[in-house]
């Protein structure tokens, strides 16, 4: 696993113990439309450099990304990561991940 890497389990038990943290999913409007986690936050990974000062005040908040395999949110994490984010990572497996282990009531695509 990648050091700005977590898995969907550990995601799972922040949003069950109320943690605060800030789940960001990268994918476009309409694979969001499709399949979300219900605590989630849409930026997608093609519009977060015209956006990224809607994240301006959580510079040092933990973010965690996702995406549908865990390929974008890794390049969204990496890229925060430069720009001065202090605690990103990228959920591992993506939202694909979550319907295999944690809600397979989320359609997989």
């Amino acid at each position: 696993m990648h050091s700005l890497e977590t898995d969907c389990r550990t995601v799972k038990q922040k949003l069950d113990s109320d943690q605060n943290f800030v789940l960001l999913d990268c994918r476009e409007q309409n694979e969001y439309d499709h399949v979300h986690i219900d605590a989630a936050r849409l930026l997608p990974m093609s519009e977060i450099q015209e956006r990224i000062g809607e994240l301006d005040d959580l510079r040092s908040e933990e973010i965690i990304v996702y995406c549908h395999h865990g390929m974008r949110s890794l390049q969204v994490a990496s890229w925060l990561s430069q720009n001065g984010f202090t605690n990103v990572k990228s959920m591992q497996g993506g939202i694909d991940a979550w319907s295999c282990e944690i809600d397979d009531t989320k359609p997989r695509y």
